[in-house]
């Protein structure tokens, strides 16, 4: 393990493995580094490229700060980009997609970008957190309701049958979740209310994959379409027999392909 120094002193822990041109990993809500998505896809791209996989602020190992503001997670992103060279390229998953692009959209360097499943919302049938959601998170996991945070943002925010997410909580890996669940409200913060950043997407001028498989709900498939659409170098592709559960050794060569462009 690694650490780079963000803009406000937070320490940020990362690995970096391979050889070749440098490849940022973003996870999204609920992933750290060691998340076996994360690592398996690192481990995939490492013949090809040097990778750099990092726990996002709050999580993992690395640090975090009294308040949480979105600029301070795209410096932490550009913080690795420059400890990895500068132009560098990125993948980001759900939220971490999102996050690569607002840190394109503000200026860091990277050579290409792809995001898989970025979670706007375009249409009705996707799910739209309420008035007052980040509050709430903030609250249930600030006090000893961290299960009730991760249940509500996986009901509310990623659209999953509350029957499904209460059937979880008995599972072995409830418990890393709950450890996660202040960051919650962080990817809340980043997403708004999950509309289309139209705007702000008309700003990358870089060019950028958008991602989603066959197999993910069809409001994840209309907001790949919409965010590809509002980019000006943006390009869809669908990944057959994927879904929200990306296999990462079959993400891996796409990667590699649209790097190599």
């Amino acid at each position: 393990m690694s650490t780079v120094e963000s803009a406000d002193g937070t320490p940020i822990a990362y690995d970096s493995t391979g050889t070749g041109t440098p490849v940022i990993l973003v996870g999204g809500s609920f992933s750290r580094r060691h998340h076996p998505t994360m690592t398996q896809l690192a481990e995939a791209l490492s013949p090809h490229h040097t990778v750099y996989n990092y726990d996002r602020r709050g999580r993992g190992d690395s640090g975090d700060a009294d308040t949480y503001t979105t600029q301070r997670e795209v410096e932490d992103l550009a913080a690795l980009a420059e400890a990895a060279g500068g132009e560098v390229n990125v993948f980001g998953l759900s939220a971490g997609g999102a996050l690569a692009l607002k840190a394109a959209a503000a200026g860091v360097s990277f050579s290409r970008v792809v995001v898989y499943d970025p979670p706007f919302v375009v249409d009705e049938t996707g799910p739209r957190p309420p008035e007052g959601f980040r509050a709430e998170l903030e609250e249930l996991a600030a006090t000893d309701r961290r299960g009730d945070a991760v249940e509500l943002f996986m009901t509310r925010a990623m659209g999953a049958p509350a029957e499904a997410v209460a059937g979880m909580r008995a599972a072995p890996f409830w418990g890393g979740l709950e450890s996660l669940a202040h960051t919650l409200a962080y990817d809340t913060a980043l997403l708004g209310d999950f509309s289309l950043p139209t705007e702000e997407l008309g700003a990358v001028t870089t060019p950028v994959l958008v991602a989603h498989g066959d197999q993910t709900p069809p409001w994840l498939h209309a907001g790949a379409r919409a965010t590809a659409e509002a980019l000006a170098n943006g390009e869809l592709q669908t990944l057959k027999g994927q879904g929200i559960e990306i296999d990462p050794v079959a993400l891996a060569p796409e990667l590699v392909a649209f790097y190599a462009k």
